[in-house]
């Protein structure tokens, strides 16, 4: 059976060194996919943050405070962008593996499309939206369609 790696992509660390909201909520629900067994090991995206601490250490942590175990936990620490979550994550996966994005419902058309273009078999796993404040939730949804659009411009003319 192909194993199944969920991808956690980082977000926010607050300056006291702990989680956003966002962060948190990706954390747990990766964290649930693991108890549910549909994943089999999680890797952990995120660079340093302002607190000294990394984006994926703040992920491990909430992963280890909620039952999954260090061995099944790996940490990708250098990446700053979400194209650098998912392509420094690669050399982490085991052969053959198949991704589950984890992030939120309005990044992740965008995640799924770049671990697409680097080759990975990925579909995306996303945690409610229900505690976000409307306003963010807005705000975060608009972002995203402008990301989105100009990630594919960026495709379409690199592809020219």
């Amino acid at each position: 059976m192909t194993q199944q790696v969920g991808m956690v992509l980082g977000a926010m660390v607050l300056a006291d060194g702990s989680p956003s909201p966002t962060l948190l909520r990706r954390g747990q629900h990766a964290a649930q996919l693991w108890k549910e067994g549909r994943v089999d090991l999680i890797i952990t995206t995120g660079g340093m943050s302002p607190s000294g601490r990394s984006e994926a250490e703040v992920l491990a942590g909430i992963l280890k405070d909620a039952g999954v175990p260090q061995n099944r936990i790996l940490l990708e620490e250098m990446s700053r962008t979400t194209w650098e979550n998912i392509s420094l994550s690669c050399p982490l996966l085991p052969k053959g593996a198949e991704v589950v994005l984890v992030t939120d419902a309005f990044h992740a058309p965008r995640a799924r499309l770049m671990a697409r273009r680097l080759g990975l078999v990925a579909r995306s796993s996303s945690p409610s939206a229900k505690t976000m404040r409307p306003h963010i939730l807005v705000k975060n949804i608009l972002r995203e369609g402008a990301a989105f659009c100009l990630h594919t411009l960026h495709c379409l003319l690199r592809n020219r």
